[in-house]
């Protein structure tokens, strides 16, 4: 039982050695892929192993589906042959020749898928082949558009992408930020390339108009995935809007006008005007969206009915123009500039007026404090009688020389004292005309009866001792 079995072994491994000896010399891909349309090289090359060895044919055998068919054949005397098409140059030998069995297939049709092999008739070791799986796959065709539909309550497709023809099926997928759903169904066309259909459904309204979804394509035969952009096309009737009535058209003005505003899918491009009467005025033209009056007169007192139009339907609006007599009044400048004025005038005006009354009260309660002074008695009204000569009150005290000042300045000061004191009133005498002019300003002012607008310079009389006394004042 042990000798058969290693003489298993030992025929196995001859065979398999053998068999790795024959793909040395035939020299072939297993496997091929082609696109379909294009060109595709099936390589087959025969290395002999000793000099012995003789080669006589080359011959392309196809099997499909259990079925061999001879491709191509070439012999020295004979030249090369093409048994499956022998009007068609769709086949060849790169370069005929008995070690170099290349063969090309160009253009590649879908019908080309099998497993093709070459063989090499020699001698004394017999044939010697290798084989090619052939596989076609096919570059599809990707189109989206976009599916024309009414605004509506209602989910249905609002854009289809198609990727046609190709092999193996293309995968599609939708990249969108609006609520939807997709579909895909596939068919598989007589050529066995296949046609992916994916449709976007949703329920579609006026404001889904014009966005952007986009189909996303992937397939063996591309590079990276392909975007296709959609634009949607929701059709909705027109919105329509009537501008350019300002609420000031009166008698005689030129040039008024109203533009009928309509926007829709698609856009409106028909548009009617009327009136309630259903005609228009004498004075009105009319240029599209557009309505002209020339001349306000009485008959444009009326409503103006715009109608725009597209193929999904017609709406109208309405204006009511009233016509005055005479130009309505507009306000020049800023309002808010106007108020601000006013309300500030009469801030200034409180502030002066409450400046002359804090003035006017200070006033009073100075002179108050003073009482009057009879210039004959000399005493004044209070009954209080002046301080004698050389006495002085805290207020007629010198001033000290403020820090800083000279001594120039501080003789000044007790000159301008000095020469107080020799007045009644307080005031240098060389001040007198002023003071004079001051008082006749602030006279009337004054309440009647106080001793300062009692008092008139114009009775005074100059002493010769330097005093001054008034020749006909009566003081309360």
């Amino acid at each position: 039982m042990g000798a058969p079995r290693g003489s298993c072994a030992l025929a196995s491994l001859l065979c398999c050695l053998l068999s790795v000896a024959h793909a040395q010399r035939v020299n072939v891909r297993n496997e091929v892929t082609g696109y379909l349309g294009k060109e595709v090289i099936l390589p087959c090359n025969f290395v002999a192993n000793s000099p012995e060895t003789k080669v006589s044919q080359v011959t392309w055998v196809k099997e499909t589906g259990g079925r061999k068919q001879n491709v191509a054949v070439f012999h020295p005397d004979h030249g090369p042959s093409y048994p499956m098409e022998r009007d068609s140059t769709r086949i060849r030998f790169r370069t005929p020749s008995l070690e170099d069995a290349t063969l090309i297939i160009d253009p590649l049709l879908m019908s080309d898928k099998g497993t093709y092999t070459c063989e090499f008739a020699t001698y004394p070791l017999g044939n010697e082949d290798g084989f090619t799986e052939l596989i076609i796959v096919a570059k599809p065709v990707n189109r989206a558009t976009a599916e024309e539909v009414k605004a509506s309550k209602i989910e249905v497709p609002v854009a289809l992408c198609t990727s046609s023809n190709g092999k193996p099926p293309a995968r599609i997928t939708w990249q969108s930020g609006l609520a939807g759903n997709a579909s895909v169904s596939q068919v598989v066309n007589a050529d066995s390339t296949v046609t992916v259909t994916s449709r976007y459904s949703m329920v579609p309204s006026k404001e889904a108009n014009g966005q952007r979804i986009a189909c996303v394509v992937e397939q063996k035969t591309l590079a990276q995935p392909e975007v296709l952009p959609v634009v949607l096309s929701i059709l909705y009737p027109p919105e329509v809007t009537i501008q350019g009535y300002d609420d000031n058209w009166y008698l005689s003005r030129n040039e008024a006008s109203l533009t009928c505003l309509a926007k829709g899918n698609p856009t409106p491009t028909q548009f009617t005007w009327t009136t309630p009467s259903g005609t228009l005025p004498k004075s009105v033209e009319v240029q599209g969206a557009r309505l002209i009056v020339h001349n306000v007169d009485q008959s444009v007192n009326t409503t103006f009915i715009c109608e725009a139009t597209n193929r999904v339907g017609q709406v109208r609006s309405e204006q009511i123009v009233f016509v005055r007599d005479q130009p309505a009044k507009r306000q020049s400048g800023s309002a808010g500039a106007l108020i601000g004025s006013i309300v500030g005038g009469i801030l200034a005006l409180a502030i002066l007026g409450a400046i002359v009354i804090v003035f006017i009260i200070c006033r009073r309660h100075s002179r108050g404090a003073k009482g009057s002074y009879d210039p004959k008695t000399r005493v004044f009204g209070n009954g209080t009688a002046p301080p004698p000569p050389g006495d002085f009150t805290e207020l007629d005290r010198p001033l000290k020389a403020a820090p800083g000042r000279g001594q120039e300045d501080h003789e000044c000061d007790e000159e301008e004292e000095q020469e107080e004191r020799h007045s009644p009133f307080g005031y240098p005498s060389r001040h007198l005309e002023d003071e004079r002019e001051r008082f006749d300003q602030l006279g009337p002012m004054l309440p009647i009866g106080s001793a300062t607008r009692d008092y008139e310079y114009d009775d005074m009389e100059s002493q010769h001792d330097g005093s001054i006394i008034s020749k006909t004042a009566v003081y309360v």
